[in-house]
Formats: C-alpha cells, sequence, structure tokens
C-alpha cells in the first residue's frame, strides 16, 4: 500500500515526538488520526499540517479501556482501517529519590506508559487482524531509557524496560496476523520535556552536566522511515539519539 492510502493512529500527538511524527506521515499523505488528552493542541497540529482533512483529532485518555476502544472505534468509522499505530504517549515522574517517589506518582506513569500502550496494542491487533488487506504495523516509544537508566527515574524507566517486553512479545505474537511490531528508541530530542538537558542534569558519577539534543523533526522522519516498510520487513530496535549525548561509555 502506498502512504497516500495508508490510516495511521498516533498517541500523545499533541506535542513533541507524536507531533513530529504526526506531521510527517501527514506530509507524506497519510490519513493521520490524533490522539492525546487535550483536544486543542490536537487540532493545532491538524491546523499546522496544512492537510486539516486528513487529521482526525480524537481526544484519548490512553489509561482508560473504553477511551483506548472509542479511540481505535473512531479511526475505523472515519477511514475504514488502521495500518500503523505510532504508540506514544507517556508521562513522566519527578526527578526525585526513588524513596520519595508516591504510589500515586508510580501508578500514573505505569498506567500511561505501560498499560496505556498494552491497551492500545490490543486494540491495534483487534483491528489489524481483521481488516482487509491483513494486518499492520505498530511502532512502540520505548526512549533510550529502556537500555539505560538515568538517575532518580526508577518509574519511567522501570516501564520503559516493560515496553521493550511488549514490543518483543507483541512482535512475536502478531507474525500470525502480519502484524510487525517494532521499537523506537529516542534520545534527547528537543522537545518540552527534554529541555533541561540545555540547562544541565544530574548525571550517573552525580555531577550535573549540559546535553546536547537533536532536531525532533528528525525522530519523526524516523517513524516514517519504519512505518513505510512492507510488511515483509520489521526494524525491531530502532536507536535514534543526539550523536553526543551520554549514552554509550560509562557515566
Amino acid at each position: 500500500m502506498s502512504s497516500e492510502s495508508k490510516v495511521a493512529i498516533v498517541t500523545g500527538a499533541g506535542s513533541g515526538v507524536g507531533k513530529a511524527a504526526a506531521l510527517a506521515m501527514l506530509a507524506a499523505g497519510y490519513r493521520v488520526v490524533l490522539a492525546g488528552r487535550r483536544a486543542e493542541p490536537l487540532a493545532s497540529v491538524a491546523t499546522e499540517s496544512a492537510a486539516p482533512g486528513r487529521a482526525l483529532a480524537v481526544p484519548t485518555d490512553v489509561s482508560d479501556p473504553a477511551s483506548v476502544r472509542a479511540l481505535f472505534d473512531a479511526a475505523v468509522a472515519a477511514h475504514g482501517r488502521v495500518d500503523v499505530l505510532f504508540n506514544n504517549a507517556g508521562v513522566n515522574a519527578p526527578g526525585i529519590p526513588l524513596e520519595d517517589l508516591t504510589v500515586e506518582q508510580w501508578r500514573n506513569v505505569v498506567d500511561i506508559n505501560l498499560t496505556g500502550m498494552f491497551l492500545c496494542i490490543q486494540q491495534a491487533f483487534r483491528v489489524m487482524k481483521g481488516q482487509d488487506p491483513r494486518g499492520g504495523r505498530i511502532i512502540n516509544n520505548g526512549s533510550i531509557s529502556a537500555h539505560t537508566p538515568r538517575p532518580n527515574s526508577i518509574a519511567y524507566t522501570a516501564t520503559k524496560h516493560g515496553v521493550m517486553g511488549l514490543t518483543k512479545t507483541a512482535s512475536l505474537d502478531g507474525r500470525k496476523y502480519d502484524i510487525a511490531v517494532g521499537q523506537i528508541d529516542i534520545g534527547n530530542a528537543a522537545t518540552d520535556m527534554a529541555q533541561r538537558m540545555a540547562t544541565g542534569v544530574p548525571q550517573a558519577n552525580g555531577e550535573i552536566a549540559v546535553e546536547p539534543l537533536m532536531d525532533v523533526n528528525i525522530v519523526g522522519q524516523s517513524v516514517l522511515y519504519m512505518a513505510n516498510l512492507p510488511l515483509s520487513a520489521n526494524v525491531m530496535f530502532h536507536t535514534v539519539m543526539a550523536t553526543k549525548m551520554p549514552f554509550a561509555g560509562r557515566g
């Protein structure tokens, strides 16, 4: 299928990485369902795309099973199918010592980053295995934290390690339905969430250091590359990062 005939759902589409991916897909001709908690940013992305006729905003709480079901039902009602899910919505907890993290803060991160991602995968399977042509592609946002933690990040890091398990298992379980599942691990894209890197963040050795950032639109193009692959090929893990960020090596 050409990109002009494909339908994509992007969660967390109102800002940051999700916005960049949605704009890249809309520019390539996709019909994109924009999901996020707030309607206003989603409408802004549709307007900015200069292709509002191919953008559908569906306010969604990914931690709520009924809301996720309604998102996929809206996509099918509008476009008849779902070819790509960019499973991107996520939050962080305050960067405080783990012994000070409240159970409520922990659960909020787990509910959105892990349970929310599972719910979206589950609904994507429901739709993709039954459509004609059958199958589709799921791209999970894993993050560099799926591999290496930062100090004081136990909730975020635990969920992103969990995302890797979701990716591997869904990739295996999706084979029989022609569903390809992969993961993009992003390091220091210039988004509102990552702006603190430019002023200095704690390192493993206790120092505070400024870290380089990369243009978030590079991530959008990476997601588009993965989305455009034929279903006979899969990038299971794709790492895209600011070249000089402290990831490889000892911190």
